[in-house]
């Protein structure tokens, strides 16, 4: 009997628990922001410019014989803070701002040069519903508002295109990095608050870019592109990393997941090309009668993905010199963006929180003077090893072939 009582108690309890919806969000209510763009405009406040999403539009796609629709609406406005400027881009429209799908926010160069991004994340950080796993850029040459306008025609979402374009370019290209406010955050609250985030800008005309005629041509006048790495000091801009320099950063920072390096061969520029497989780059640190120095070591497997010239690759001294080739190239990268951030006085490579790891008393000695002193004349030994695993479909050079039938 008593046990019968209980489970009729708890079948009671459990309805008056589960009841009610006190915090249900009807998604008629919502305007779903996915992306957020800040500037700062010429009163010194912060201009905000957000990205919300057409549901309509974007699952329907083009309906019937009737104009087209825009997947996106953009709303401005501006205050004298982040919170501010979205309550008043609250009054325009007639949904309540939804920022837990915002996926991205993007920094206008100017305001990263002139204030930096330490208020922008505070305030990011501090709501309830930011994800702070959102990707993070950096305008080049153009400003937040410029690229957040922009439509794009492949991706509905123009928010979508400048996610997935960082995601490839990394895994391709390996001159680009794909950053989250999180890792920002990271990289400010490091021993130097010395960081990189992602560099992204618009080409064309801007009025253009953001046009539906934009979205109807085969080859659109205005495109969104991934462009650099922005190096941040002490949460401000303080320069651009471009090309092999960008991924010599980011050798060091052990995030390439895929590229292809060129080598020249019987004269010819960039006559072979080199596809990574595998990378990892280890980076230790000593100090040595009061010195400190760091020690990089890069190790690559790949494969041959292109021979412009005849080349003999069945032959083990000629693998051999195409590696030796390799390896001075990525040294050379990875030296040339060390020297940039040298000169910049920036420690982006987080050095000297590996000194510390490795010297925590020698580290107490060299903190206060070493983004000035030490960073700028410190020794680094760069070691690469790069393989060649791989030819391809085939081991004798096509080309070969057509110039042994010529002979």
């Amino acid at each position: 009997m008593k046990r019968r009582l209980f489970f009729l108690i708890i079948l009671v309890t459990i309805p008056v628990l589960l009841s009610g919806c006190w915090s249900k969000k009807e998604l008629t209510d919502l305007a779903i922001v996915a992306a957020m763009g800040v500037d700062k405009s010429e009163d010194g406040e912060y201009a905000v410019t957000l990205q919300i999403i057409n549901p309509g539009n974007v699952a329907g796609g083009i309906r019937g014989s009737g104009p087209q629709s825009p997947p996106v609406t953009i709303y401005s406005a501006t205050g004298n803070n982040l919170v501010e400027a979205s309550r008043t881009a609250s009054s325009k429209i007639s949904r309540r701002l939804y920022y837990a799908h915002t996926n991205l926010v993007v920094v206008g160069e100017n305001l990263a040069k002139e204030e930096g991004l330490a208020e922008i994340i505070d305030a990011i950080d501090r709501d309830h519903e930011f994800r702070i796993t959102t990707t993070m850029v950096i305008t080049h040459q153009s400003t937040a508002e410029e690229l957040v306008k922009a439509l794009t025609p492949v991706d509905k979402i123009p928010a979508n295109k400048v996610l997935k374009t960082l995601e490839f370019t990394q895994k391709i290209g390996g001159k680009n990095i794909k950053t989250s406010v999180q890792d920002v955050m990271k990289g400010l609250q490091s021993l130097n608050g010395d960081t990189v985030v992602s560099g992204f800008r618009l080409a064309g005309d801007s009025k253009h870019a953001s046009s539906l005629e934009n979205l109807q041509e085969s080859e659109p006048e205005a495109t969104l592109q991934a462009s650099g790495i922005a190096i941040l000091k002490e949460g401000k801009l303080v320069d651009w990393l471009y090309g092999r320099n960008a991924r010599g950063t980011i050798w060091i920072l052990d995030k390439i997941q895929g590229t292809n390096i060129n080598i020249d061969w019987k004269g010819k520029k960039d006559a072979i090309s080199y596809q990574t497989v595998r990378q990892k780059t280890d980076v230790s640190a000593q100090v040595k009668n009061g010195r400190p120095s760091i020690s990089i070591h890069t190790r690559v497997e790949g494969g041959i993905g292109e021979m412009n010239v005849p080349v003999d690759i069945t032959d083990v001294k000629v693998i051999s010199k195409m590696e030796k080739e390799l390896e001075k190239e990525v040294k050379k990268e990875i030296k040339k963006a060390i020297e940039q951030a040298q000169t910049n006085k920036a420690d982006i490579f987080e050095f000297g929180d590996v000194i510390r790891r490795k010297s925590p008393n020698d580290w107490q000695r060299l903190k206060p003077m070493w983004n000035e002193v030490y960073f700028p004349e410190l020794n680094v030994d760069i070691t690469v090893e790069a393989y060649i695993r791989r030819a391809g479909l085939r081991n004798k050079s096509f080309l070969s072939t057509i110039e042994e039938n010529q002979q």
